[in-house]
């Protein structure tokens, strides 16, 4: 699955930390996001559409 996750953060200057701590997750778990070696649960992946103010979709797509 691909994502934005990494421009989004980004954009904002936010580390990996900063955005793990708003998402109540580890900043590894951040890093296997970006990275594309993890998928987020579905209700991490409404936390993160919800913080960004965008849909899952424009942020995750099917590979």
């Amino acid at each position: 699955m691909k994502n934005h996750v990494r421009e989004l953060r980004g954009a904002r200057e936010w580390s990996q930390a900063q955005l793990a701590d708003q998402l109540e997750v580890s900043r590894q778990t951040i890093n296997a996001i970006e990275t594309g070696r993890y998928d987020p649960s579905l209700p991490l992946a409404f936390a993160i559409a919800k913080l960004f103010q965008q849909s899952i979709e424009e942020i995750f797509q099917t590979d």
